[in-house]
């Protein structure tokens, strides 16, 4: 009687939130293969995927569920997880073994199994709230055609943390719709403690762990209903808090540690001094995308992105520098769907000299030269980087392939080109296609004696059978030739199946 009783009040609950609602979750499964030449996976192959491949050998499967939250409801959440696990092949770096005195080369891979994606989120209005991990890109950029977000890329791993603000743009009142904006703020806690200690040569220069990220970002946007309109803003990220242990031969030299306190993250959001410095290392860029609307439909964008590390740049001092691009955006499936061309211009750096008196106390020069920027590095922190791959731009090449143990970036006065097209060749079938060029002089403050190059090349075809639905199979092949990245070539294979799940 009482499996009855028990059998019917679950029929009527399943009956009663059937008619209420559906509960759509997203899953998808996916193994992915890869091999190739050379000490890492080739360029294009490893950049702007959210730091999950790296080497020239791997074999992963992954899974994830989500549920998405829905945009036309005043109030709604959302939930992911994504993990990964497989073998990735080695690759050496330089350690100094002290009981020895002197530096050996050390394997390192990637860990076996991790977690991508582990997060919640709720939206009331035009408001959201994030906690945990999340895959975020850039919030202007095409990050499958572009080279990448100057401040806030898809190349490194999501970082557990806090993430808010709005959702999408929003119409400023009182003026029509004319002008609309969004923004959004994160504190995020990196977790590669480890990975730096394991890859960092203890033998000269300095590590940093236990750092804090922040990044917060505002764009104003004019009425997008109209042909042409115009989105401009800022974005800035900071890194602070932390220990520094510096090196000298091998030996300890000295250790700074810089607490995060409760006013650092006020200060954050509105930066301010810390006695004579400001708190944390601060970086960023100036936004300013352009797009006209084709009667069709289509879409033509300018948009530049100009880097900044401190005042000097704030006040683009920095000359030519910044990210220039032009994106065509044709309004359906076609042969060239979307194309990206590039130019990137690292090589200003508001100068060659930096000097000021508070760095230098007890100087009588008291004349102030703000240049020497060195993009993505500060004398405290590491470079601007989460397990290794760059948190901005892929084009200044990540610490990761310092073989050294360096942990930060060596060359951040780079310039060159990119170029990306993607289209349908038939109903199915896509493709996409890259290539880049660059050139660097080093660091303004360590400086290439021979200029180095790099070139690379991807393409990438995805076959989605219209028989199979939800399925995917996808192939890729990439080679680097130069100096920088070295001579890498490599293929990349890999089958993904998606599908919905109602309860």
């Amino acid at each position: 009687m009482r499996a009855r009783t028990s059998l019917s009040i679950i029929l009527l609950l399943t009956a009663f939130l059937s008619a209420k609602a559906s509960y759509p979750v997203e899953y998808r499964g996916e193994v992915i293969a890869n091999a190739g030449s050379g000490d890492f996976a080739p360029y294009y192959i490893a950049s702007n995927n959210f730091g999950i491949l790296t080497q020239p050998y791997s074999v992963l499967a992954r899974a994830s569920a989500r549920r998405g939250m829905e945009m036309e409801k005043r109030f709604s959440y959302g939930f992911g997880i994504d993990a990964l696990a497989g073998y990735a092949s080695s690759t050496a770096y330089l350690h100094y073994i002290p009981s020895d005195k002197r530096l050996v080369e050390i394997k390192r891979h990637p860990a076996n199994i991790w977690l991508q994606q582990l997060y919640a989120e709720i939206k009331y209005r035009c408001l959201f709230l994030t906690v945990g991990l999340k895959e975020v890109g850039s919030g202007l950029l095409d990050d499958s055609l572009s080279s990448g977000d100057i401040t806030w890329s898809a190349n490194a791993r999501p970082m557990p943390g806090v993430r808010a603000g709005f959702h999408g743009f929003e119409d400023i009142p009182f003026i029509n719709g004319w002008v609309q904006i969004t923004g959004e703020f994160f504190y995020g806690k990196p977790t590669d403690n480890d990975w730096l200690e394991e890859r960092y040569n203890h033998y000269n220069s300095f590590i940093t762990t236990g750092r804090w990220i922040n990044y917060k970002r505002v764009y104003f946007r004019t009425k997008p209903s109209k042909p042409f309109s115009v989105t401009i803003g800022m974005q800035a990220a900071a890194q602070f808090g932390g220990t520094s242990v510096t090196y000298e031969n091998g030996e300890r030299e000295r250790v700074e540690t810089s607490p995060a306190k409760l006013k650092d993250f006020f200060q954050m959001l509105i930066p301010g001094k810390d006695d004579e410095y400001w708190a944390g290392n601060h970086l960023g860029s100036w936004d300013i995308m352009a797009r006209y609307r084709f009667h069709n439909g289509s879409q033509l964008k300018l948009y530049l992105q100009s880097p900044w590390e401190d005042g000097s740049g704030i006040g683009k001092l920095n000359g030519f520098d910044g990210l220039w691009g032009i994106e065509y955006r044709n309004a359906t499936k076609s042969v060239i769907s979307g194309a990206i061309i590039e130019y990137l211009d690292f090589t200003n750096q508001s100068g060659p000299l930096h000097w000021d008196p508070i760095d230098n106390g007890g100087s009588t020069i008291v004349d102030q030269a703000t240049g020497a920027d060195s993009y993505y590095n500060n004398y405290f922190y590491n470079g601007y980087a989460y397990y290794g791959m760059s948190q901005g731009t892929p084009f200044l090449m990540s610490p990761l392939y310092n073989l050294d143990g360096y942990m930060r970036y060596v060359d951040t006065r780079v310039r060159g080109f990119h170029a990306a097209v993607e289209g349908t060749i038939f109903p199915g079938l896509d493709y996409r296609a890259m290539v880049s060029h660059r050139i660097s002089y080093g660091d303004s403050y360590v400086p290439r004696l021979k200029k180095a190059r790099d070139t690379s090349w991807m393409i990438e075809a995805r076959w989605s059978p219209a028989s199979l639905s939800g399925l995917t199979l996808k192939g890729s092949v990439a080679m680097d030739r130069g100096d920088m990245y070295g001579n890498n070539f490599g293929a990349l294979l890999s089958v993904s199946y998606r599908g919905i799940l109602n309860f």
